[in-house]
């Protein structure tokens, strides 16, 4: 590749993160603002319900299904010299056509869908209102999907990482319009021009695309890429149902309970979503390494990451356990959201933090299993398992516990899958040793609980000094000793974090076939090896190309 083509995607994936980031913070300050307009009541807990549509869709049709199809299709037509109108014309209208019978049926079914999702709510008010105007996103997130795909497949990047922020905005703007005549209704009809902002930012790309492919009759059978997808599409229904479970068993509880339960998720998955986006950027070798059988290569890459992920949020979770009540104080106590709001989400959310370790475990492992050649089910069956026991446990303890027995389901069920996942990574996918897995983490969960005492102790001792002095002062102390405990339990725990600086540094060098990482330097003779020099640090080639779109966990939108 030249010099001007490296500036060329050095420009474009800064491009990309940039707009990434912004969606994903812009979505956060929406949280904030309902907190600070809505508070936490039945009118929020109608709203979560119809934004159950748009949270199982986004995966469906723009993150995980529409691009593991859509990407391999485009990328096959453009290499045999096919353009992209035969494509597009036989396939988006039936597509649109498809999800606009969904979402009819969804509109006109809209009572029966709240009373199946959240029956303690009522089959009418203002969670029927929201959930028809959030139909929408079933065909507007199709559209959005389809067209996020294929300007990928031609290495048009911009456009289809500006989508959470055009819709961001839409539900800003419209919230910030109408919400003194429509009140909490002004957010879902956010979320429909949101999702059509999301489609019309990416128009002009994808028509110059349309009026730059050659007009010819180049056909693709999809079939093959449905049958890929499909168990990725299970697996990524299955993880997002542990939501569905807590806002059924939600409804039945207290106003305002399934509003605490999405605030404390929104502010505790931030660690974990930031875990695995820095592991994402080491899945192309993984995947490289698959690809060319080399086992050994993928059980180090999925240790050295699970030590790197695990430290992150374990450092997190005795942060978030410690400071839960200044945390959601500073961030959500404000107009509508009470004192009494902070105490129950503070205490919802420190529960809740408990299984941040294995949603990022699930996200590190199902990767792996999506790294091979084939498709596979046990992601998804796994999962199914950890969704009956968290659905078996809330459904057991709801009405004594509330909504501290709904998040202890949701991280018990979690984490039971993220143990069988790693355990299952052994047979048919890489000699990971379980018992050193195990070592690992245990050692980094007692740095954790160490760090976590530190933290309450702190907590304490500064309980009469302002919230964001307690968190700054916490923030230090927790880090400190978990950094501290964490060497003191073995150089293996500081050996990855040297790799992921390594790759982070010499990011140039590896361009010219020198490898980055410490743990992958066996020798110059090693052939395997010199294939893995010889692919581009990208992760170009095939295994590569198709890494960027295999579920890791998803930013919080």
């Amino acid at each position: 590749m030249t010099g001007a083509g490296m500036n060329s995607v050095g420009r474009a994936a800064a491009l990309s993160g940039v707009l990434i980031a912004a969606g994903t913070a812009l979505g956060f300050v929406r949280d904030l603002v309902m907190a600070h307009m809505f508070g936490a009541s039945r009118s929020t807990d109608a709203f979560l319900v119809a934004w159950t549509i748009p949270e199982t869709v986004s995966p469906l049709l723009i993150e995980d299904a529409m691009a593991l199809l859509m990407v391999p299709v485009v990328t096959r037509l453009l290499a045999r010299g096919d353009g992209l109108r035969p494509l597009a014309g036989s396939m988006l209208p039936r597509m649109v056509l498809g999800l606009s019978l969904v979402t009819l049926a969804l509109a006109v079914a809209a009572p029966v869908v709240v009373d199946v999702l959240a029956p303690g709510l009522g089959s009418d008010g203002p969670a029927v209102r929201c959930v028809r105007l959030t139909a929408i996103t079933v065909v507007t997130f199709g559209v959005a999907g389809f067209m996020s795909a294929t300007l990928r497949a031609h290495h048009r990047f911009g456009p289809p990482a500006a989508i959470y922020l055009a819709y961001n905005v839409g539900i800003l703007a419209l919230i910030g319009g109408l919400s003194g005549f429509l009140g909490i209704t002004s957010a879902a009809v956010g979320v429909a021009v949101g999702s059509m902002l999301m489609v019309a930012i990416q128009v002009p790309a994808f028509a110059r695309c349309l009026r730059g492919a050659p007009a010819t009759s180049g056909k693709v059978d999809v079939r093959l890429g449905f049958a890929a997808v499909a168990p990725v599409v299970v697996y990524t229904v299955t993880r997002q149902a542990q939501v569905f479970v807590e806002r059924f068993l939600g409804s039945e509880l207290a106003a305002g309970s399934i509003s605490h339960l999405n605030y404390a998720q929104k502010v505790a998955q931030v660690p974990m979503v930031l875990s695995l986006l820095i592991v994402t950027v080491t899945f192309p070798r993984l995947a490289r390494a698959s690809a060319d059988g080399d086992t050994r290569q993928v059980a180090r890459r999925i240790r050295q990451d699970l030590v790197v992920a695990s430290a992150m949020v374990l450092a997190a979770t005795a942060f978030l356990v410690a400071f839960a009540p200044a945390v959601i104080r500073v961030l959500f106590e404000h107009g509508e959201f009470t004192a009494a709001d902070t105490e129950s989400t503070a205490s919802i959310m420190r529960v809740y933090a408990l299984g941040l370790w294995g949603q990022s475990a699930v996200g590190l492992a199902a990767r792996a299993f999506f790294a091979q050649r084939r498709p596979t089910w046990r992601p998804a069956r796994v999962l199914g398992l950890g969704l009956a026991v968290t659905a078996a446990i809330g459904g057991a303890f709801a009405a004594s516990g509330g909504t501290l027995a709904l998040a202890a389901a949701n991280a018990a069920g979690i984490t039971l899958a993220a143990v069988l996942l790693l355990a299952g990574l052994r047979r048919g996918i890489a000699p990971v040793p379980p018992r050193r897995i195990a070592a690992d983490v245990s050692r980094l969960v007692l740095a954790a609980a160490g760090a976590c005492a530190a933290g309450m102790l702190t907590a304490h001792a500064s309980a009469g000094a302002p919230a964001l002095v307690q968190l700054a002062v916490g923030g230090l102390v927790t880090t400190a000793v978990f950094a501290v405990l964490t060497v003191l339990a073995g150089p293996d725990h500081v050996a990855p974090w040297i790799a992921l600086r390594s790759r982070r540094s010499v990011r140039g060098r590896t361009e010219s076939g020198e490898t980055s990482e410490p743990a992958d330097r066996t020798g110059k003779n090693d052939p395997t090896h010199q294939d893995e020099r010889a692919a581009p640090a990208g992760g170009g080639g095939p295994a590569g190309a198709a890494g960027a779109d295999v579920p890791l966990g998803r930013p919080l939108r």
